[in-house]
């Protein structure tokens, strides 16, 4: 099926007062994002992939180890990163960590505390650009993860609970280079923890 931009979950501006600033969303949303879908579209176009799910052009196209992977896993895979990305964001009224994710990250991590700082430093030190993932593995256990350019938990089996974008373009305009800043409020102020909830 082809490949479509879906609107963002809230207004451009809704999470300008949180740290990400309506210009960012512009340029992340409206551009870059868009231009995973057209590109993505041209690129399968005419190929076996024309027609297949996202997830099934993804774990279809993936391949373990190669320094840089096709335009179709490229394309279809941050598609499908951003779909995520905006939904496990929000901007106000689901900020309150349901009992039941609580529970959840204190039984893997020791702590609520101690998996941000896990997430962070997982995001803050992924080399180049990438996203870094709180992850639910085949065994049901938690993980924090992070993955190189657009690679995801499905090239691996596991479903996504949370991911952070560490592209530039994710955080450049609001934050400049300060990476790890950009990362502490995406988990203090940006996070719809109800989502990330739903999702386990």
């Amino acid at each position: 099926m082809a490949f479509e931009l879906p609107d963002l979950p809230y207004s451009h501006d809704a999470l300008a007062a949180l740290g990400m600033s309506r210009e960012t969303l512009e340029y992340h949303h409206d551009i870059h994002h868009k231009a995973y879908v057209d590109n993505g579209n041209k690129a399968i176009a005419g190929t076996e992939w024309e027609g297949k799910s996202v997830e099934d052009i993804i774990t279809g196209t993936y391949q373990a180890g190669a320094v840089a992977q096709s335009g179709i896993f490229n394309n279809a895979s941050q598609h499908w990163n951003h779909v995520q990305f905006w939904e496990m964001m929000g901007p106000g009224e689901n900020k309150k960590m349901p009992p039941e994710l609580e529970k959840a990250l204190t039984e893997s991590f020791g702590s609520v505390d101690r998996f941000k700082e896990e997430f962070a430093a997982a995001g803050a030190g992924q080399f180049g650009s990438g996203w870094c993932w709180l992850v639910k593995d085949a065994s049901g256990a938690l993980k924090v993860t992070k993955t190189e350019n657009g690679v995801n938990p499905l090239c691996f089996g596991q479903t996504a609970l949370l991911g952070c974008d560490v592209w530039e373009h994710s955080y450049y305009i609001d934050f400049r280079n300060k990476r790890p800043a950009y990362l502490s409020n995406f988990l203090e102020k940006l996070v719809n923890w109800e989502n990330v909830a739903a999702r386990m």
